[in-house]
């Protein structure tokens, strides 16, 4: 195999690893949620909880995984590809002292200034809800320390090429929130604004175990993870947050555009933002198996292929992880939007969480369902540029998707009736991801030339028809299934669209899967 094959398959390859490990974690993740929507619903209690988690969550994509990491890498691997080891193990202890310390100094402050609102809660006449909500934060606050140093930790890692303690960390988190679920099953007389502080404070504890493991996979990869409070002037340093600050701000428009969605689905309808956090985490299946995936392998490997001046091996990569991708996602967005009810039924409903909480969570599932290519798609684009230590381009894309997100949201909120306002919600997140694509990929081509991508739309058509065949057949089988009950019903749906797609695929593009499946045997 030539040297540039064995670095795809290679690319591949750990896809698979973070895919599969990805795969375990969303599948404890569904086991969480299942848990959840019976133990708390889709009402006020859960709505104050996903907006509280949503500001770690925001920290996390700054400071950790995001706008940080997609700084640090390229420089950090520019480093290590040079061999100038003890530098980029100075880089990466400086950078990681520096964002805690920041963070530390963020929570304090922030936490402050709750305890200053809740002791004028008289004067400022604040809500039940509203409560729940501030004291779901103050609880969540130091989660944002101990997560977003693991998610560096975790970059650090997938720059080694070290892939599978990275992608396995998150299944601590779920475990933990699983065993909390547990307990609140063996205490029903707990209110559910009890039950829901019962589970933020497992989080809380979990991110502390996350940020333990990782620093102990650092440590054995070669990397210390004890402070560094010197060389903070570095120019690699500087670097990393001159580049960090540009994407933050592409970032930190997208999670407080994310913050506005919550905000506007608390003023569509109460329950708007609880159902809308179920919908997602639906489609965060397939999405964190597949998209995530190869955004965590694409970041590191494209940084490879540009610090060695490898633009034709960096096209490849490009164009291979993108029809490998889609293979997936298009049949997975398929069933997603035929099977949305069912789905939704068989993962949620029960107890506190009742048939019209169903059908709206199956509605907002079946339209994020029609964006999962697009969505995975950008993630195998945004790095392209964040390789090359452009994040000016990124930035602008996102701002415009932004702007153009919050117009339509807010003209759901106002001209949909009550029950279709988190559809509209929906369904604009889909448009701008769309809109977004369509943006990188014009820029890349500007920047970049040729990426090799017009070879992949005949296999994009044909998947196309394969996953529209599929869901059709779907849909005209449910009545039949109907009667064998709920999951049995499901699992058998499954099945057969799995099996009706992989007979098209394989009469489509037989060469293709035989090609991705030899990677498996390429030895890493």
């Amino acid at each position: 195999m030539a040297p540039e094959d064995s670095r795809i398959a290679k690319i591949l390859r750990s896809t698979l690893t973070v895919g599969a490990f990805t795969a375990l974690s969303r599948v404890l993740g569904m086991m969480r949620e299942m848990l959840q929507s019976r133990m708390i619903g889709a009402g006020v209690e859960q709505s104050a909880f996903t907006l509280a988690f949503a500001i770690p969550n925001m920290a996390r994509k700054l400071f950790g995984e995001g706008a940080l990491t997609a700084a640090f890498v390229p420089v950090f691997k520019r480093e290590m590809e040079s061999g100038a080891h003890e530098r980029a193990e100075r880089l990466a202890r400086a950078v990681m002292t520096m964002s805690l310390v920041m963070l530390t100094a963020i929570v304090a402050l922030v936490f402050l200034g709750l305890e200053s609102v809740v002791a004028w809660r008289r004067e400022l006449e604040l809500s039940g809800r509203t409560l729940l909500t501030i004291r779901l934060v103050k609880t969540l606050l130091p989660y944002m320390i101990f997560i977003c140093g693991a998610a560096f930790g975790m970059g650090v890692l997938n720059a080694l090429g070290r892939f599978k303690a990275s992608s396995a960390m998150p299944c601590l988190l779920n475990v933990m929130w699983i065993g909390a679920l547990l307990f609140l099953c063996f205490n029903p007389e707990l209110r559910l604004d009890q039950r829901i502080h019962r589970v933020a404070m497992a989080i809380l504890a979990a991110g502390a175990v996350q940020f333990a493991f990782m620093a102990w996979r650092m440590r054995r990869a070669g990397v210390s993870p004890v402070p560094l409070f010197e060389g903070w002037r570095d120019a690699n340093v500087r670097r990393v947050w001159s580049n960090t600050a540009i994407a933050a701000v592409g970032a930190g428009a997208v999670q407080m555009n994310y913050m506005l969605d919550q905000v506007l689905a608390q003023c569509a309808a109460p329950w708007a933002a609880g159902v809308i956090g179920y919908a997602e985490r639906l489609m965060d299946l397939p999405l964190g198996i597949v998209g995530v995936a190869f955004g965590t392998v694409l970041l590191p490997a494209f940084a490879g292929f540009f610090a060695r001046g490898d633009l034709d091996g960096a096209r490849n990569a490009l164009s291979s992880s993108v029809r490998s991708l889609l293979f997936v996602m298009l049949p997975a967005a398929a069933g997603l939007f035929a099977l949305a009810p069912e789905i939704t039924a068989v993962i949620y409903q029960g107890r506190a969480f009742d048939e019209i909480a169903t059908v709206r969570v199956s509605r907002s599932l079946a339209v994020y369902s029609l964006g999962l290519g697009f969505f995975g798609f950008q993630k195998s684009l945004v790095p392209w540029f964040q390789a090359q230590n452009d994040m000016k381009t990124p930035l602008r894309v996102s701002l415009f998707t932004v702007v153009l997100n919050a117009v339509l949201n807010i003209a759901a909120v106002v001209l949909l009736p009550v029950e279709w306002r988190h559809v509209g919600l929906a369904a604009s997140t889909v448009f701008c991801a769309a809109t977004g694509c369509v943006l990188l990929t014009v820029l890349a081509r500007r920047k970049n030339g040729v990426l090799g991508l017009g070879a992949v739309g005949a296999d994009v058509v044909r998947m196309t028809v394969a996953a529209t065949v599929m869901a059709a057949a779907l849909l005209n089988l449910k009545p039949a299934f109907a009667a064998f009950g709920d999951i049995v019903s499901l699992l058998a749906l499954v099945a057969a669209g799995a099996s009706l797609y992989g007979i098209l695929a394989f009469a489509f593009f037989r060469r293709r899967i035989s090609s991705f499946a030899l990677t498996r045997k390429v030895r890493v």
